[in-house]
């Protein structure tokens, strides 16, 4: 199950890595096996990371759906983009927000935040800094979820491949 509950951690990163743009056809190195070769617990590291015995730890799992109020003209809508990513990277900088993304389809669910606190009620209150929650383009759907304890890891090592900053 634990495995089963890891890969279900990365394919939520998918989510994240779909905005850019699709890799070189040449194959990168085995990340996995690399990074897994030598592996062994460490109880510090899992201590630091609020881990439990599997590897694990909660996090509250954010739906972001269309809100009622989205018929802004193109400035206005970006605007209130650039304000909303803006917060995104705020609220990530904090450690606060492992995991965000947009879906790239049109559906209602616009996109996930997987916010690294253990409570719905500490999601709610990050929730409300958002500036498309605020005027009300985007409403959440928050969901206590169980998950890798080594998501927050993420954000950081992802400034290694990010070549140019969504947010200048």
């Amino acid at each position: 199950m634990k495995d089963h509950l890891l890969f279900l951690g990365f394919s939520v990163l998918l989510v994240v890595s779909c905005s850019r743009p699709a890799p070189t056809p040449e194959a990168p190195p085995d990340l996995y096996a690399q990074l897994t070769k030598e592996a062994a617990y460490d109880s510090a590291f899992a201590a630091n990371l609020g881990s439990d015995e599997y590897g694990m730890k909660a996090y509250v799992m954010a739906f972001l759906k269309k809100g009622p109020n989205r018929d802004l003209d193109s400035l206005a809508a970006a605007e209130l983009q650039t304000a909303h990513l803006k917060n995104i990277f705020a609220m990530a900088a904090s450690g606060k927000l492992a995991v965000a993304g947009p879906f790239m389809d049109d559906g209602d669910i616009r996109g996930i935040y997987i916010f690294n606190v253990p409570t719905v009620e500490e999601a709610q209150a990050l929730t409300a800094t958002d500036p498309a929650i605020q005027a009300g383009s985007l409403v959440m759907e928050l969901h206590p979820w169980y998950g890798p304890a080594t998501l927050p890891l993420l954000a950081p090592l992802s400034k290694r491949v990010e070549k140019q900053s969504i947010v200048e």
